[in-house]
């Protein structure tokens, strides 16, 4: 995925809550990770998703901080904040208590790139904390992955004419 964004000369940039640094860590343990992943921002706790990602505070006071819309708006400010192509993001709840009425397991990973795109991927997954936030790391690479992917594909079909 980094060789796929360093092609495009595009850069990632990563927004954590649950996973509290772990999507970063996976990134940079890849050598040569500095020519597209510009950082991230752990904001695990609500205000800061509001004050430096720019969620919506009436969002989050109405739905709370485990939301599909919250992901989305992390992914897309963490984009804006940090000046990169595309922003990936994690929210959700790894345990052991419910958070925001959510039960534990609640996942939403999100992407945000060029263009106004963006996609979001609710998750409710099983095990334990480590588990849960493993899942969540390899879910958000993983939709991540699959639209720079279809990205790619659509850049390929207006290269070659739409054939």
């Amino acid at each position: 995925m980094l060789a796929l964004l360093a092609e495009r000369g595009a850069t990632l940039a990563v927004a954590e809550s649950l996973t509290g640094g772990l999507v970063a860590a996976e990134l940079t343990s890849v050598p040569g990770a500095s020519r597209t992943f510009r950082g991230s921002v752990t904001a695990y706790a609500t205000d800061l998703k509001r004050d430096i990602l720019g969620v919506d505070s009436p969002l989050l006071a109405e739905r709370g901080a485990v939301d599909p819309e919250v992901a989305r708006q992390m992914a897309a400010g963490v984009r804006r904040v940090l000046g990169a192509d595309w922003g990936a993001a994690t929210t959700g709840v790894a345990g052991p208590d419910p958070q925001d009425g959510q039960p534990v397991g609640t996942v939403y990973v999100a992407v945000a790139g060029p263009e106004d795109t963006w996609n979001v991927s609710a998750l409710r997954l099983n095990g334990d904390r480590a588990d849960i936030r493993k899942e969540s790391v390899r879910s958000v690479l993983a939709l991540l992955l699959g639209e720079l992917s279809g990205n790619a594909r659509a850049q390929d079909t207006e290269q070659n004419g739409g054939n």
